[in-house]
Formats: structure tokens, sequence, C-alpha cells
């Protein structure tokens, strides 16, 4: 085993783990789940079926990736967060055909607490703050808080907030890595 599984943790047959991850206590990963490497799950996880975890994520303790979510590389994902799968779900209605997908892209940030509403995609090296609900798609590099989640600013792959308007024309440094980003027509890109 190139992984490392706490004699807690329930693995289902099937599940394909990548090397160097760890899963820790209590925590369930359903038989077509695909984890990749360097992944870190906490306490409590549960990981469903039909869910995808990029290389190198932190998914933190008490969080529930459900059917129909997909994780990119270096995405972190907070203490008992929430992702859901059903729109309008009620107990008497089977609605499994129903599933929307959410994507959470590369480097994305998924604070404490916050809540994803399914069928969203979360852009690259965005931030979601604790307790936030996302009930949209959010840009890259976006910084979202609030009840229903809204934009407040931009943040670099770092994890620092960046000096930019929310809309318009211009350019910001990095206070940590000096990485200039630049916002153009509202998208915010890394200079390269």
């Amino acid at each position: 085993m190139e992984y490392y599984k706490h004699e807690s943790a329930i693995i289902d047959d099937g599940a394909q783990i990548g090397a160097g991850s760890r899963i820790w206590h209590f925590s369930h990963i359903c038989g077509e789940a695909v984890i990749g490497c360097n992944v870190s799950l906490g306490q409590n996880v549960f990981i469903g079926n039909k869910v995808t975890i990029g290389d190198k994520c932190k998914i933190q303790n008490n969080v529930s990736v459900y059917d129909d979510v997909y994780l990119e590389d270096e995405v972190f994902c907070g203490p008992s967060m929430v992702f859901t799968n059903v729109y309008n779900p009620r107990s008497g209605v089977e609605r499994k055909s129903e599933y929307m997908s959410t994507i959470v892209k590369r480097g994305a940030t998924l604070g404490a607490n916050c809540t994803i509403v399914c069928g969203v995609t979360i852009g690259e090296y965005a931030f979601v703050g604790a307790g936030a609900v996302v009930n949209k798609d959010v840009p890259a590099y976006a910084m979202i808080v609030g009840v229903p989640g809204k934009q407040i600013g931009w943040m670099s792959e770092y994890g620092e907030k960046l000096d930019l308007p929310l809309t318009g024309g211009a350019e910001a440094v990095c206070p940590n890595t000096q990485q200039k980003y630049i916002l153009k027509n509202d998208i915010v890109e890394k200079v390269c």
C-alpha cells in the first residue's frame, strides 16, 4: 500500500488512491472514487462514488464530498464545509438522476463551514471565506464572502489579497511573492 490509512477508516473495494495520500480516523471512501497523490483526508471525511480528487488536495475534518463533485489539484476544503449535489432535495422524492456537477478548479480554497450549492464552478485559486454560501460560478482568483456569497476582492495564488478593483483594468503585485497580476475585462490573470 502506497498510502496511509488509519485503522478506523473504511475504503471500499475499487477505490483508487494515489501514493503518499493520508486517510485519517473514521473516514469512508466509496469504491468508485478516484483520489490523487499526496492528498490528506481529515477525520470523518466521506468521499462518494462519482468523485475525483486531484493531487495535493487537503480535505479537513467533517467534510462530505458527494457524487458529481470534482476537485482539481491543490484544492483546500476547510473544516465542516459543505457540498451539495441536488438543488431541490426531498426525502420522499428520488432525484439521483438530477445530480448537478460541481467543479472546483486548481488551487481554490473553500473556507471552514462554507456551503457550495451544486452546479457551480469555482475558478482557479479562488478564495471562498468561512461561512459563505456560494450559489453561482466564482471567477478565478476571486475572493467571496457572505450569504449569499459576494465578491469583495481578488487573491493571489499565494493566498494574499491583491490591490485590485472588482472591475475594469489594473495591475497588482502579490505582497509576498512579488508575482504580478493583471485585471482586464473583469478577469484576473497571473503575468508569467
